[in-house]
């Protein structure tokens, strides 16, 4: 069985939101994702994990780079 290629995702992270959603997708192509959680010690990257990896039916959602900041590169595997 061929193994897939990851999916590389870039998305804007907008933190403390009433429930964690998809908002939209940005003329850039960037992902805007609502998350409930606080940008505090990785909860809101783990929340934002989590939700891909639910929504995408993934087996592996990792944060490439922009762990700190507002946008991310993201690896999804399926």
């Amino acid at each position: 069985m061929a193994q897939k290629s990851p999916l590389y995702i870039k998305v804007k992270v907008i933190t403390k939101a009433p429930k964690t959603e998809f908002a939209e997708q940005m003329e850039d192509g960037t992902y805007k994702i609502r998350v409930h959680a606080m940008p505090v010690k990785g909860v809101a990257n783990e929340e934002l994990c989590k939700f891909l990896r639910k929504g995408l039916a993934a087996s592996e959602v990792a944060i490439v780079s922009g762990g700190r900041d507002k946008i991310k590169l993201v690896r999804i595997s399926v």
